[in-house]
């Protein structure tokens, strides 16, 4: 790396072995959790809003702090009765704006610093979702949820009133995509209406029978320039459940016309997803992430950028192999800072538009919710580890250094003993490389043999990073005494587009060999690793990859003992007609199976039952709408009709993840116990 020198809070992680104890769960449950920091327009104070967990309540509760830029809380916005959070100032820096449920449904509010008062500015029936300011701080835009057939807030209660009452109780559908990740669809649309800030004249500028923004894979909605216009990401194809194209579009502020942006260029037609929209400081240059085949979800993020003044669209990412996450402008507006998913870290690049080079800036961990300093000379953004959950940075471009601003969770965490991860690279499937990374239990002794855990990402389009995670809390397994092994394999993000796109079509395939010489690598490679007691467990595709193992396990050198499987698919055949997103299957499989049935065939792992011999813990949630309950359901009927033990936990009122405080303890408690009998400690 270059001359980049991280200053941490966090030297006191290497703290004597006996000052020292394990990660416990509740380490895990009552860290301070940072989202959302924003710089005041004069860059003296930063803005972010502050999460906590309840075990007693089993909720969640958020306030907003406010501190200078040495650290120090100047005030803060918080309520034992209601959460804030969001918080944005204005352009003149004379009040914040923030969300607040105070008033039950989510409602804009103002706070003044100069005379510590709070005021609730919205009042919209069907409350805010999220909110921007105009440049001149005259209107606010905000999305929320209303019937499209609906012109008034008081239409839209009536409606609801009236179904409220209705003494029938039923779900009618006529459409695809009537249910999404854990809700069912209310018939209602997201759309941003845009509200005066002095008269409070409000209008819906998007009132169509269409989501704004849409309802996957974009986002993002901003003022133009002049503030005439707003320009946001929606898909208007006839059927969004086998569509992955969302466009930019604009429509003026005060009603109109709806106007195409991402029409067409020499590179792309846009018929894949385009979002993200933002206008460089001067104006001149319109920004986006742009991803060019349609049905693909996964498909390489590019960065366009629009020339207003000749029209023409400029993609900034032609020689660089990787998808930009995020992005903002850089106050000349001759670069961009960018996100970017690379090799296990969330890193952050400077992208000049005219030579389209990278400058790398922050290499290491998991890094994002950057905001620029109107200077130009440093931003901020939160930086969280495998060790360490996010605290605030700031990075000096001047100095090419960072520094950590806030340390909430160091007290807690400095008598924790956690060992970062170490990285290793191996020879996968046609000889190429992979990349894993390796953590031991906190005390460890070179000399003993521990039991492992190998554990399989999401998506398939995902990974494992470097980085803090409040489900998967792999510092957390490895406080039970475990070795954690976390590969890479064929699909993950960060290693290329052309290593990314090795999954699809082929999800028993290479995958599957990756993480066959991953396991066969880690045993072979640390001794202190005992084959003998080894298990594996997923969520997801992960999940999918725990009943791959099951019918494959006798391809294994060194077969697991037992399994965890969270949320994964099972019958790709049932997959596809339960879930709601249904460009996935199409693209991942080849079509719907009733057109072409091989891949569905050769790689639904309810095929290989039969083979079927290893213990398996199975965890799915009943409001699971992506991979559908039933999917749980199938392997754990399976396995106790053949006699393999096997242990259902359903939790009914979770979806594709557990979240709520004591859900998550006891998921917790029940993985260790079950890993705790098949692999011991």
């Amino acid at each position: 790396m270059r001359n980049f020198v991280l200053v941490l809070l966090f030297a006191t992680m290497l703290v004597a072995g006996a000052l020292a104890r394990p990660m416990n769960f509740e380490d895990l449950i009552n860290c301070k959790r940072i989202s959302d920091p924003v710089y005041s327009p004069d860059c003296n104070l930063i803005a972010f809003t502050f999460r906590k967990a309840s075990l007693e309540a089993n909720d969640y509760s958020s306030s907003i702090r406010v501190i200078n830029m040495e650290g120090n809380e100047m005030f803060r916005i918080e309520s034992d009765s209601f959460s804030v959070w969001n918080p944005k100032w204005s352009p003149d820096g004379k009040k914040l704006a923030y969300l607040s449920d105070e008033s039950e449904t989510p409602q804009i509010w103002f706070y003044y610093p100069d005379r510590d008062e709070k005021k609730q500015f919205t009042t919209h029936y069907t409350g805010v979702n999220d909110f921007i300011w105009s440049h001149n701080g005259s209107k606010i835009a905000f999305d929320t949820r209303v019937y499209p057939e609906c012109k008034t807030q008081k239409a839209n209660k009536k409606r609801d009133e009236k179904e409220d009452k209705s003494e029938v109780n039923v779900r009618v559908y006529e459409e695809l995509l009537f249910r999404h990740w854990d809700e069912w669809w209310d018939h209602k649309r997201s759309h941003i209406f845009v509200i005066d800030t002095k008269n409070r004249n409000m209008l819906d500028v998007t009132p169509g029978n269409y989501d704004v923004p849409p309802i996957s894979l974009g986002y993002g909605y901003t003022f133009a320039p002049d503030d005439k216009k707003i320009y946001f990401t929606s898909n208007h194809d006839e059927v969004v459940a086998t569509s992955t194209n969302n466009d930019i579009w604009s429509v003026p502020v005060e009603g109109g016309e709806v106007q195409l942006v991402t029409d067409k260029c020499n590179d792309r037609d846009f018929a894949g997803s385009d979002y993200s929209p933002r206008f460089s400081p001067n104006g001149r240059y319109l920004a986006f992430i742009s991803m060019r085949r349609a049905g693909y979800e996964s498909d390489k993020h590019d960065l366009f950028i629009k020339d207003m003044i000749d029209n023409k669209f400029i993609k900034l990412t032609d020689n660089f192999n990787y998808s930009i996450s995020s992005f903002q402008w850089m106050p000349n507006s001759r670069a961009l800072l960018c996100r970017v998913d690379q090799e296990g870290n969330y890193k952050l690049f400077k992208l000049d538009i005219d030579s389209k080079e990278f400058t790398l800036l922050v290499e290491e961990g998991y890094n994002k919710s950057v905001d620029i300093a109107s200077s130009g000379d440093e931003f901020i953004y939160l930086h969280n580890t495998f060790t360490r959950p996010s605290e605030i940075f700031r990075y000096s471009i001047k100095k090419d250094k960072a520094d950590a601003i806030t340390a909430y969770n160091e007290d807690r965490f400095a008598k924790v003993d956690m060992n970062s991860a170490e990285e290793f690279w191996y020879k996968g499937a046609n000889n190429v490389d992979v990349h894993g990374f390796l953590i031991k239990p906190p005390n460890f002794n070179p000399n003993k043999k521990y039991p492992m855990v190998y554990m399989v990402h999401g998506g398939p389009q995902g990974a494992w990073h470097n980085g803090w995670h409040y489900r998967w809390n792999l510092e957390l397994w490895a406080a039970q005494g475990y070795v954690l092994v976390l590969i890479n394999p064929r699909g993950s993000t960060g290693y290329g587009q052309k290593f990314k796109f090795q999954i699809s079509k082929d999800w028993g395939g290479k995958v599957f060999t990756d993480l066959i010489k991953g396991q066969e690598y880690v045993i072979e490679n640390y001794e202190f690793i005992n084959q003998d007691n080894i298990a594996a467990a997923g969520a997801s595709f992960g999940g999918y990859m725990m009943n791959w193992f099951e019918g494959h396990m006798d391809e294994f050198k060194y077969p697991f003992k037992t399994l965890i499987n969270h949320d994964g698919a099972f019958n790709l055949y049932s997959k596809y007609l339960t879930t709601e997103e249904l460009w996935f299957p199409e693209w991942e499989f080849d079509g719907p199976f009733w057109e072409n049935e091989k891949y569905y065939k050769k790689f639904s792992p309810h095929n290989y039952i039969e083979n079927f011999q290893t213990p398996m813990l199975i965890i799915h949630g009943e409001k699971d709408f992506r991979l559908d309950f039933g999917e749980g359901l199938m392997p754990f009927t399976a396995l106790r009709r053949k006699g393999i033990p096997a242990k259902l936990v359903l939790f009914p009122e979770e979806g594709h993840w557990v979240q709520k405080p004591k859900n998550s303890e006891f998921w917790h408690a029940t993985i260790f116990d079950w890993l705790d009998k098949y692999i011991g400690k």
